[in-house]
């Protein structure tokens, strides 16, 4: 196939040839930014936790009053209650949970009075078997003793002198404050003046609220030994499939063993739909650039089937003079894909220049990570797969028309 006589072509009907340049260099940059987003969110959604998902079921529970003293005998009976239902391994308060709505974040230190922390960390607090409740894996160190736990009611008393004595952190966190090094025994400085030996280190804890501007601190999160009377249980079952069974269990129980509080049933459900609640708008943001992904690319292709139609019907009379000289129908078909390819690829050049200038303003506007490499030839790829597809129609027709029927049209 000499490209010659194509480029003839090309430069006598310029308008229909850059009206499909265009096109593709708009469908190249919207798709490769499209795609990045979309993968950027799925990403997101899917990072790891650390925490057993699947086995966690949370329940909550408000209107107890004031008296901290009641709330502290009140939690305690709840315990020991909801740790006797069957199949449940683990039950603790905690302050927040993860993809909920509160967070509790504290700035950390290396040295005493240092005027700028060294990280702010996700501050999880709760008894001595939260750390198996939320199903954590240690990899370093040992988990609380008991005369390590202070409780929340000293530990906010004024004037108090109660200070935490130990931490348990992520590695992620690990590495960041003591790169290289084994951070076990180590000290640092957060909630008050007295340093906190670090004890152990989990595989992964993730911070209460995963805010997508701050990936880089996505794992700093540390567990502190405190004894909190929160109204937030996170029960942990040895059995999946049993887990709702016991959520309904913990909800009854609850009702009958305090009858002067509420138990937020709408508020109280597996960990799971925590999670799913929370990317709920990432899942939706994901679907839409589907949908204007694949609505542009169909425009684009009936773009290319209405241009490439209309020039074979422009160009009847050449082809019949082709095909009258013994062009075959395969080197007719092969003519137009070739073109088309040509034009595709002039098109996926400017859309992959036009697709980084959309990302840097992206990165300007919204503070989107840079575009990487690799979605501009998977963007490539779809245009060209894409042209070939869509030149094949008016390509057909234009290989079926006979020599003496196209000479004669003219």
């Amino acid at each position: 196939m000499e490209l010659r006589p194509i480029l003839s072509t090309l430069r006598r009907h310029k308008t229909a040839a850059a009206l499909i340049v265009l096109e593709i260099a708009l469908s190249t940059a919207i798709i490769c930014n499209a795609l990045f987003l979309i993968g950027n969110r799925l990403e997101r959604m899917n990072r790891p936790s650390g925490i057993a998902e699947d086995r966690i079921v949370v329940a909550e529970w408000t209107g107890m009053g004031t008296d901290e003293k009641e709330l502290a005998a009140i939690t305690r009976s709840d315990l020991a209650a909801l740790r006797g239902l069957p199949g449940v391994v683990a039950v603790s308060t905690v302050n927040q949970t993860t993809f909920g709505n509160s967070s509790w974040n504290s700035g950390v230190t290396l040295v005493k009075d240092q005027d700028q922390s060294n990280l702010s960390a996700s501050v999880y607090l709760g008894g001595e078997q939260l750390l198996d409740a939320l199903g954590l894996k240690l990899v370093a160190g040992r988990k609380f003793n008991a005369d390590e736990f202070v409780e929340w009611e000293a530990l906010q008393a004024p004037g108090s002198k109660v200070s935490i004595p130990s931490a348990i952190i992520s590695q992620h966190m690990a590495d960041k404050l003591f790169p290289g090094e084994n951070a076990v025994g180590k000290s640092i400085y957060s909630w008050g003046e007295e340093p906190m030996r670090i004890v152990g280190i989990v595989e992964r804890l993730v911070r209460s609220r995963d805010n997508s501007e701050e990936d880089a601190h996505y794992e700093d999160s540390m567990m502190f030994p405190v004894h909190i009377p929160s109204g937030r249980y996170l029960i942990r079952v040895g059995d999946p499939t049993r887990r709702d069974e016991t959520l309904k269990s913990a909800i009854e129980l609850l009702k009958r063993n305090s009858l002067n509080r509420i138990v937020m049933e709408e508020d109280s459900k597996p960990f799971e739909q925590l999670r799913n609640e929370y990317y709920r708008q990432d899942k939706a943001m994901a679907w839409l650039l589907v949908a204007v992904s694949a609505a542009l690319l169909i425009v684009t292709a009936l773009g290319i089937v209405g241009l490439a139609s209309f020039w074979v019907q422009q160009r009847t009379r050449q082809i019949g003079v082709r095909r009258a000289l013994g062009a075959t129908r395969a080197q007719i078909l092969r003519y137009f894909q070739v073109e088309n390819f040509l034009l595709a690829t002039l098109g996926i050049v400017i859309g992959m220049l036009l697709a980084y200038a959309i990302n840097q303003l992206l990165m300007g506007k919204y503070e989107l990570p840079r575009l990487p490499l690799y979605y501009l030839p998977i963007g490539a790829i779809a245009l060209w797969l894409l042209g070939q597809v869509s030149v094949l129609g008016p390509a057909l027709r234009a290989a079926a028309v006979p020599p003496a029927i196209a000479t004669r049209s003219v």
